[in-house]
């Protein structure tokens, strides 16, 4: 279920062998967008986050380094591990394998689900126990009919034997199990036309008899996406419509919303900033939209398709020269382009306390002017008021 091949170094040479092959103690090389072969000890690690949404649910992706932790360390801080099974999303990495296949930590969630006692419902256990009775009770009653005939009637042993067969034969509800199937299916019947689909039919009825439901984050755990859905500046905000990775979507304005050109030219502006500064790739599947790299970088390639941008024109319009990776140390990225027009533009995103910091002055209708952290200050409390998670960009 992983891919066929791991780059690793053997023999001081680069070379790509199968995963079946790789044996503790080999090192390994990472790069964005591979998913990890085995459960490695990271080595080397730059600007290294890595998507391990399977094991821990987190939508965004966990930064990495090559630094010790403690043992009892719990598995999604282990920041100097990388598990066998998830992605690479973005810087790159060197890792030694300290476990293969069922040593793994993926293997041993694989190992345990083959262990899962199956449980029978509700229904299923209520028909087994009054099977069992029924058939205790025939096979006592029979054996008594069976003596009161011959002991007490006279009737031949052998004559007696066959009636009391007969009789108890006649005794199974043989129409039981097809009343409680059709039965069964009308409720599946009924379910589907909710837009519930039951892939085993007594799972209806244990739904029927569900007192308690216990919910998790569904929105991570099963999907493991992120949408951007406000887009700031000093002359209002633009709200967007939808979910997950897919740009089809009616764009929604809030009260703020600047109507004017110059304040369309200010979130164009924005959102052009956050494609730019940006490593991931959005694809189009038969399934559907998917994100190669950090989710997070993908929700900001939608949110442009949304205002209408060209994604390969203006990656190729703005030419990359340099950057500086995501670090948890700095913690903002940040990249040298080159323009159209010739001109070299520096794009910055990162959290928004560290670029308040670096930042002197805010885009407005009437140009730059001095930076007011006050008034960021207060939108970014309202946004995470909210559950919303904050990026701020800036360029120069």
């Amino acid at each position: 279920m992983v891919s066929a091949e791991a780059s690793v170094l053997r023999d001081k040479h680069r070379q790509m062998i199968p995963i079946a092959e790789l044996v503790p103690g080999d090192i390994v090389l990472l790069a964005p967008g591979d998913r990890v072969p085995a459960d490695l000890r990271l080595l080397r690690a730059r600007g290294l986050r890595a998507d391990e949404a399977i094991l821990t649910g987190e939508s965004v992706a966990a930064e990495k380094h090559r630094e010790p932790i403690a043992v009892d360390v719990p598995l999604g801080e282990r920041r100097s591990m990388a598990y066998s099974g998830t992605i690479i999303a973005t810087g790159q990495g060197i890792g030694v394998v300290v476990g293969t296949g069922a040593d793994t930590e993926i293997g041993k969630i694989s190992t345990l689900l083959t262990d899962v006692e199956e449980l029978t419902t509700p229904l299923l256990r209520q028909i087994n126990r009054f099977g069992t009775q029924f058939s205790w009770f025939a096979i006592i009653g029979a054996l008594l009919l069976f003596l009161f005939a011959v002991f007490l009637r006279s009737y031949d042993w052998v004559d007696a034997l066959i009636g009391v067969i007969a009789l108890t034969v006649g005794l199974v509800p043989e129409g039981v199990p097809a009343v409680i199937t059709i039965t069964l299916a009308i409720g599946v019947q009924r379910m589907a036309a909710r837009n519930a689909i039951a892939r085993r039919l007594p799972a209806v009825e244990t739904l029927g008899a569900t007192s308690v439901i216990c919910s998790d984050k569904t929105g991570t755990l099963t999907r493991n996406e992120m949408t951007a859905r406000r887009a700031v500046v000093a002359q209002g905000e633009v709200i967007t419509a939808g979910s997950g990775y897919s740009p089809e979507g009616e764009r929604l304005f809030g009260e703020e919303t600047p109507d004017d050109t110059s304040g369309q030219e200010l979130l164009l502006t924005l959102i052009r900033t956050g494609l730019l500064c940006n490593d991931a790739q959005l694809r189009q599947q038969e399934d559907g939209w998917s994100v190669e790299g950090d989710p997070m970088e993908g929700a900001l390639i939608t949110l442009a398709l949304k205002a209408g941008c060209d994604i390969t024109s203006l990656r190729n319009e703005w030419r990359r020269i340099d950057e500086i990776p995501f670090d948890a140390e700095h913690r903002f990225m940040a990249i040298l382009n080159k323009a159209a027009a010739g001109e070299q533009v520096i794009l910055v995103k990162g959290a928004p306390e560290r670029l308040l910091e670096m930042c002197s002055t805010q885009a407005q209708r009437e140009g730059e002017v001095p930076l007011d952290p006050s008034f960021w200050l207060t939108r970014i409390a309202e946004a995470a008021a909210k559950g919303e998670r904050v990026l701020e960009f800036a360029c120069t």
